[in-house]
């Protein structure tokens, strides 16, 4: 029987370095054929943001989303897999958000890297406000139909 993989979750302030916890998830690991690296970035909304606020209950966040990282590690044979979400203010083009799924073959690391994207952009316990390049009144995040449909597929 194989040894069951624990994921890594945290949800920080800080700023992460990507190059850093893909060599941390790897080192000295000869099982894994594929890592998948996703970045979420702040984005700028066409010059109207100046900065995103991110709100979360500590404890609640990460209790929930290594719920789900667990169920990742379930459904996918996965070697390892690493969450960071950050939280506070982050202004357009710092990173918010790292996934790293790493797995012996390429489909189970994007598949897992997907359902874990699709869960936090959807569910994860984080709540978001644009503050206005412009000073308008600050205006909090609603979630997008879309992003409820790529979460669906996943049931």
């Amino acid at each position: 029987m194989t040894q069951r993989t624990a994921p890594s979750v945290r949800v920080q302030a800080e700023n992460f370095d990507p190059g850093r916890e893909q060599a941390l998830l790897t080192h000295g690991r000869r099982n894994i054929g594929a890592l998948v690296s996703f970045v979420g970035l702040c984005r700028d909304e066409d010059g109207s943001l100046e900065s995103l606020e991110l709100e979360h209950y500590p404890g609640m966040a990460e209790a929930e989303i290594a719920r789900v990282a667990d169920q990742a590690l379930e459904r996918w044979p996965l070697q390892g897999l690493t969450v960071i979400h950050r939280f506070g203010r982050i202004r357009p083009g710092e990173q918010i958000v790292l996934v790293l799924t790493a797995a012996r073959r390429r489909a189970d690391a994007f598949a897992a890297a997907e359902f874990l994207m699709d869960y936090l952009k959807t569910r994860a316990p984080f709540w978001k406000k644009e503050r206005r390049a412009d000073g308008a009144p600050d205006d909090w995040v609603e979630a997008r139909f879309e992003d409820d449909d790529a979460m669906a597929r996943w049931r």
